[in-house]
Order: structure tokens, then C-alpha cells, then sequence
């Protein structure tokens, strides 16, 4: 079975950074047909997506809320992919999830659990 375990959350005074892992098992195929993305969801507020890599060419794209803030990378050899995040703000609290989506077939989209991200002012 495909899994995704993401980790490195944590607390984090504001202006702070942390490294996000998502750790990618059980693909039959290369991890270069996913786009990985990293979403949120904070108490009250619907999930939003925050940053996706395309795994084959590291094309990325970031929410404007992050932009300048959060690197997203890969390492296809790993089947690993990172957020790093810095100069972090309270409004970045909010428990973080990464997803792999098929990009020949959009029907095939896994999920990770959740990791929590703490800010403090």
C-alpha cells in the first residue's frame, strides 16, 4: 500500500523555521509521476494547499501567503520530500499534511496524516 508519513513539526517562536519531511512508501511507480503538495489546515478554517513539486522536472508552486518563506524540494532517489519553512508566523499554525497526486491519472491521490505546526508570537 502507498504511504505518506510526514514529520518535523513542532514549536517555533515567530520568525523561526522548521523542516517538514514527507517520507513516500509503497509506489509501484517512480515517484517522478507525482506531484507532491503540502497543505493546511488550521482550527476552524478549511484545508488549503500551501506548495506542490512536480517530481519529474521541480517545477513548484507556492501560495502567495508563503511565497518568499517555503522552499518545497524532493529527492526522487529518497522518496522524500521537504517544506522548509522560515520566518515563520503564528498565522502558519495549523496542522500540515503532504499529498501525492498522479499526474497521468488525477483519480490516483494519496494522503499522509497530519503533522502540527505551533507558532508563537
Amino acid at each position: 500500500d502507498v504511504q505518506l508519513q510526514a514529520s518535523g513539526g513542532g514549536l517555533v517562536q515567530a520568525g523561526g523555521s522548521l523542516r517538514l519531511h514527507c517520507a513516500v512508501s509503497g509506489f509501484t511507480r517512480s515517484l517522478e509521476d507525482y506531484a507532491i503538495g503540502w497543505f493546511r489546515q488550521a482550527p476552524g478554517k478549511e484545508r488549503e494547499g500551501v506548495s506542490c513539486i512536480s517530481s519529474s522536472d521541480d517545477t513548484a508552486y507556492y501560495a502567495d501567503s508563503v511565497k518568499g518563506r517555503f522552499t518545497i524540494s524532493s529527492d526522487n532517489a529518497k522518496n522524500m520530500a521537504y517544506l522548509q519553512m522560515n520566518n515563520l508566523k503564528p498565522d502558519d499554525t495549523a496542522v500540515y499534511y503532504c499529498r501525492a497526486l498522479n499526474i497521468y491519472n488525477g483519480d490516483e491521490v494519496h494522503w499522509g496524516q497530519g503533522t502540527q505546526v505551533t507558532v508563537s508570537s
